[in-house]
């Protein structure tokens, strides 16, 4: 390992010889994207416009329609080095999945020519059979079908020295059911664009053909050397270090955030920055985060569904080019044990098809009555389901970041800023006061104060708050998915858009007035979700019992909710999920929980008997062989004592680490006995997950004593400060 050190040393001393990178952003910008761009050089005008009316109005595509499309489509990925095709999807694994094939097909000659039909474009016929279904169908039902998904444009890949056309797609069984994370997201974004338009109509704008969810997620990540990364069997295996002693230096002086980003990290961003732009992947923002080796990547807002594509392709091009630099780029929320972890902030808002933002205060009276009420919908939403909410960041990573005083408490709760905050309570009251003139509570022309607009403070301690004209919900793990939150944030939003919508039905009489009435009776019960201080107290935890916010700290408790009939109700209702399918996402979750908590459970155990007690041993012997050494010179002198005492430290944390590794497994089988995955998963969680952390303290403890050149791991100081 210290070679490799000298290595990494003399590797920072002569930086590695790089090319700037001179060529303009837009000169390249979408060039691997089968864009609308293209779509319209390289398809026939009629088959353009038709195409662009189905993928805006939802029309069914026809076959002539999809075979024209297809051969432009092969002709122009074949231009950038194309040899196959895939179907790429979004099975329920949290990751993306693909099935090669080519182009080339054999003919009578003994030749082949490249064929793509529009048959093959529209559908495949990927084996299903090991991918999670929770319980929806039987392994040996292999069959499952993906679908060309419009809305999302194809794109190719260049991975090593292949070039790959990739078709978005959804992915569904062959009896129907739905097996990927793309179809229930796609269903929000039609729900939510549905109701909103009929809430739009009721306020008397007639003009809105489209209401589009648009999100922006913050991607947080760590950077390693690959050479430390493939010397831990838990970063391998697990994605995050179970045993490691803290370094003396980590986030304290701040001196990392926001600071000079080092040479190999500004070209590795870089050379991802490129591939993003060619995907068409609106990269914005690049900047050292609070820990060490820390740093994180954000885009510009899109539709949702474009978004959590393009989010697939960030985390995907972050490890790719991560290796290409001899780097591994780690996602898991808790990589490093008393390190600040890594989140991915969800900005969500609404816009209609003219890119007016509806979460914007307004300078009208219209306006300011609309956003309000959309306003009141989010905050109506995050109350009544806040305990569905909280679920979808619910799994084993995200546990060891929420409610760590370091990221949002695992209470939802909204955060709107002073001013905003008073205005909703000042209308919740009929009171008036300097926000709220009489004019504005009399249902007359006035306006909300311009200052609003920038007068949202960034309350990091808060899981959910109001940033301007938009919310950003930031309890997503950084490793995951955010499909799925962003189809529960459409759902539950969507509900009360309904909810919002009916009860201005049912008032009639002026808008006006009868919006600041359903305003007020929302508030009277959904205000108890409002709280702009410091979401880390004891405090707020206690205020928030009191208030019957509900407060789930671990997964195994959140994901419970998926099961209720509140839930299954809900994603029925708007056709988003049936309630089997809803059932299945909550059986699949607490498998994947369990089985994560299994790997983590073996790979400690194996660490601490392979690497850990051997070094112990090791160092044991050679104090043992030292005392010796000397009390042949020395006798039995009282200097010696404290080599004694070391040796009984060594001989007593070894003696624990042992006696504690056989009880973890005993627990991990006793946890497995069960036929109750539900009971299984809080076992793990209250039993196993305590044992490991016991484990982890002996061991740590070991590495504070064992010599630094016989430790058989890299160290957090080595992993995080050597770049």
């Amino acid at each position: 390992m210290k070679k490799n050190l000298r290595k990494i040393f003399a590797a920072e001393r002569e930086p590695a010889k790089t090319t700037l990178k001179t060529r303009m952003v837009s000169s390249y910008y979408g060039e691997d994207t089968f864009s609308i761009k293209v779509m319209k050089a390289k398809l026939p005008g009629d088959v353009f416009k038709k195409l662009k009316k189905i993928i805006n109005e939802g029309e069914k595509l026809d076959l002539d329609t999809a075979n024209a499309v297809a051969h432009a489509m092969k002709e122009w990925s074949i231009e950038k080095g194309a040899t196959h095709y895939c179907h790429w999807f979004q099975p329920l694994t949290g990751t993306t999945a693909e099935k090669h094939d080519s182009f080339a097909d054999p003919v009578d000659t003994g030749e082949s020519i490249e064929r793509f039909s529009g048959k093959q474009l529209m559908q495949g016929e990927p084996d299903a059979s090991s991918f999670p279904s929770g319980g929806l169908r039987a392994t040996f039902e292999a069959r499952g079908y993906t679908a060309w998904d419009l809305t999302s444009p194809a794109f190719v890949i260049r991975n090593g020295n292949c070039v790959t056309l990739c078709i978005p797609t959804a992915f569904i069984s062959y009896t129907g059911e739905v097996l990927d994370s793309k179809t229930p997201l796609l269903r929000s974004i039609k729900a939510i664009d549905k109701s909103s338009k009929r809430l739009l109509n009721i306020l008397g704008n007639k003009t809105v053909k489209k209401v589009i969810a648009t999100i922006g997620p913050e991607q947080e990540y760590f950077l390693i050397d690959k050479d430390y990364y493939y010397k831990r069997q838990d970063l391998v295996l697990a994605n995050r270090t179970l045993i490691g002693s803290a370094p003396a230096k980590g986030q304290q002086l701040e001196d990392q955030y926001f600071g000079p980003i080092k040479d190999r990290v500004i070209s590795f961003m870089a050379d991802v920055e490129e591939e993003l732009f060619r995907l068409g992947v609106p990269a914005k923002t690049r900047h050292n985060e609070v820990a060490p080796s820390q740093f994180e990547i954000a885009p510009v807002f899109e539709e949702a569904n474009i978004a959590v594509d393009h989010n697939h392709l960030v985390m995907e091009t972050l490890r790719r080019t991560a290796r290409e630099h001899n780097l591994a780029a780690l996602l898991h929320e808790k990589p490093f044990a008393e390190v600040n972890g890594s989140g991915k902030h969800l900005n969500w808002s609404l816009s209609d098809d003219d890119g007016n933002n509806l979460l914007n205060p307004g300078n009208t009276p219209n306006q300011n009555v609309q956003f309000l009420l959309f306003l009141t919908a989010v905050i109506r939403a995050v109350y009544i389901h806040a305990d569905l909410l909280r679920s979808t960041v619910a799994f084993a990573g995200n546990d060891h970041r929420l409610g760590a005083n370091e990221a949002p408490p695992a209470i939802l709760s909204i955060f709107l800023g002073d001013q905003l905050f008073k205005i909703m309570s000042d209308i919740e009251k009929g009171a008036i006061t300097s926000e709220t003139d009489k004019e504005f509570i009399d249902f007359g022309v006035s306006t909300l104060p311009l200052l609003l607009k920038d007068n949202t403070d960034r309350n990091r301690t808060s899981p959910f708050a109001f940033t301007g004209n938009k919310f950003e919900f930031r309890a997503v793990g950084s490793s995951q998915s955010i499909s799925w939150p962003s189809t529960v944030l459409n759902l539950i939003i969507t509900e009360s858009i309904d909810f919002v919508a009916d009860a201005l039905e049912k008032k009639g009489g002026d808008i006006k007035k009868t919006a600041f009435e359903v305003i007020k009776e929302v508030l009277k019960d959904s205000k108890k979700v409002l709280f702009n201080d410091n979401g880390y107290t004891k405090e707020w935890e206690d205020e928030a019992a009191k208030r019957g916010l509900p407060n789930y700290k671990t997964t195994p408790e959140a994901i419970k909710v998926l099961a209720d009939d509140k839930s299954k109700k809900l994603f029925a209702k708007y056709g988003i999920l049936s309630e089997v399918e809803v059932v299945s996402r909550y059986n699949i979750f607490v498998e994947r929980y369990i089985k994560e908590m299994e790997i983590e459970a073996l790979t400690l155990y194996g660490m601490i008997l392979n690497n850990i007690i051997p070094a112990g041993l090791e160092y044991q012997g050679r104090i043992a062989k030292s005392i010796e050494a000397t009390e042949k010179v020395l006798g039995s002198s009282p200097d010696i004592t404290i080599q004694k005492e070391l040796l009984k430290k060594i001989c007593a944390l070894i003696s624990s680490l042992s006696k504690a590794a056989d009880e973890l497994i005993t627990l991990k089988n006793k946890a497995n006995s069960s036929h109750d995955e539900q009971a299984v998963s809080e076992f793990y969680c209250k039993n196993v997950k305590a044992k490991m952390v016991e484990i982890r303290g002996y061991a740590d403890d070991l590495e504070k004593i064992v010599d630094d050149q016989m430790w058989p791991l890299p160290k957090y100081w080595e992993m995080l400060f050597i770049s």
